[in-house]
């Protein structure tokens, strides 16, 4: 009933470990999303069997699940082999639109890259990148897909205590991400690593001839500068922008420590392990161009036979991250204010004015018309003297997001049985851009006595 194929599997051989996932033993289906599934063109009987193949208690008709092998800069320290430590990748479906979709499982037990770790997932976890990739699906903001979420009917332990295992089935337009080329570029196969930029050009860029690299590199410079001026435009932090989490297809990919800001404050960090601040709010343009220069060095072949050249080639074309970057930026936050235009002073402007507001409601606010506080009434009058399109503006500034607070209630209900929050909540965010009439207690930020918000990758 799901037509896979596998055509990473034929095009990249040596990446990837045949592994069948562990079998749940009381599968249960907690979420099930209905719209990615007609997106999929999945036959409507697949909902029936899900709770079985989605979970690794029966093996799903045409599968051929395997761990991704990939490296990856994890907080700037280099690993050479890192893996799919607790995913199982069933295949690959093409969507109606002709598109390539992976499957793939989360949580579904151990493989010979767990190093060390169960290999499952807690309800919460899986429950949450279910929520906030429908949300960010909501915006507009390309990302993968949480097609189910089923509870294994197992217990795992964690640092809290027990916890209710589940496993997640996400829809990604692939798995390759900069840790695909690392790892292989770190062992010198060269030819495997021909292998996998022809396979990434053909599946994501299909416009550029085999075997451009610097093509290649140009375009996921594109995708990628696009990607974080959106993250940055609705305030939200990935929390854990490793190279083995930059998707090059331009996706968003790994909802583990991640959250939207309330409060503007551009050194918002969400991970509890991110200590530093390396991935927070302000820092994820700067890790852009770091995570792009890991891509270079691995596509250095492919840019010029002469090293000395494509060193320079490289050089050149990451010197000019930052303004690929902020052009992109700056639309975004000309659409937010309505503008026909970007204006980098008033940008600019506007920011340093912002700390402290919530950072939704103020340009829903705006948008709206709702009065500003005084000390934004210079700069009001400029921008009111720009002409801004209101309408326009409540087109692309959400009034609902994610909100922290009722995240966590909705998963903390869920842990325990309950999925009603969980569901009201995801009916809401799926709707981001309506109006705030009657769903107050989905656009107002935490009450007080809330706490900073801390979230966990799960493992």
């Amino acid at each position: 009933m799901i037509r896979f194929d596998h055509s990473y599997q034929r095009d990249v051989p040596g990446t990837f470990l045949r592994q069948v996932p562990d079998r749940a033993p009381a599968p249960r289906l907690l979420a099930w999303n209905d719209r990615l599934a007609a997106d999929l063109g999945l036959d409507p009987a697949v909902q029936g069997m899900a709770a079985g193949w989605f979970s690794g208690a029966e093996p799903v008709p045409g599968a051929d699940p395997v761990a991704l092998a990939y490296a990856g800069h994890q907080f700037g320290g280099f690993s050479p082999q890192l893996g799919d430590g607790r995913a199982h990748l069933l295949g690959e479906v093409l969507d109606g639109q002709g598109q390539r979709r992976d499957i793939q499982l989360k949580g579904s037990g151990r493989t010979p890259f767990s190093r060390g770790g169960d290999g499952k997932a807690a309800v919460g976890p899986m429950l949450r990148e279910y929520l906030i990739s429908e949300a960010m699906a909501a915006l507009g903001i390309p990302t993968t897909r949480a097609l189910a979420v089923v509870a294994t009917g197992e217990t795992i332990w964690r640092e809290g205590g027990p916890l209710p295992g589940a496993v997640l089935a996400r829809v990604a337009a692939s798995h390759i991400r900069v840790g695909s080329f690392q790892f292989l570029a770190a062992r010198g196969e060269a030819n495997k690593l021909r292998a996998l930029l022809d396979h990434t050009i053909a599946r994501h860029y299909p416009h550029l001839a085999p075997g451009d690299g610097l093509g290649l590199f140009d375009a996921v410079t594109r995708s990628q500068a696009r990607l974080i001026a959106q993250w940055m435009g609705v305030g939200f932090v990935h929390g854990v922008m490793n190279t083995d989490n930059m998707a090059l297809s331009g996706e968003t990919i790994d909802y583990g420590p991640c959250a939207f800001m309330d409060a503007y404050a551009p050194g918002t960090v969400f991970s509890s392990i991110d200590r530093q601040g390396r991935y927070a709010y302000a820092n994820q343009p700067l890790i852009l161009g770091w995570n792009l220069a890991r891509l270079a060095e691995c596509l250095l072949p492919f840019f010029d036979a002469d090293e000395t050249r494509a060193v320079a080639i490289a050089n050149e074309r990451l010197g000019a991250i930052a303004g690929i970057y902020q052009a992109e930026f700056l639309a975004v936050m000309a659409a937010k204010l309505g503008l026909a235009a970007p204006d980098v002073r008033l940008t600019e402007d506007l920011l340093a004015l912002l700390p402290g507001q919530d950072w939704t409601m103020f340009f829903a606010g705006l948008g709206a018309g709702r009065p500003l506080p005084p000390a934004f009434a210079g700069w009001q009058a400029r921008w009111q003297a720009a002409g801004p399109d209101l309408a326009a503006m409540r087109a692309v500034n959400p009034v609902v997001i994610p909100r922290n607070h009722l995240v966590e209630a909705a998963l903390q209900a869920a842990t325990v049985g309950d999925m009603a929050p969980f569901e009201v909540l995801l009916r809401e965010v799926r709707r981001p851009f309506d109006g705030a009439e009657g769903r107050e207690g989905y656009t107002l930020p935490a009450p007080e006595g809330f706490g900073d918000y801390v979230t966990f990758c799960g493992t």
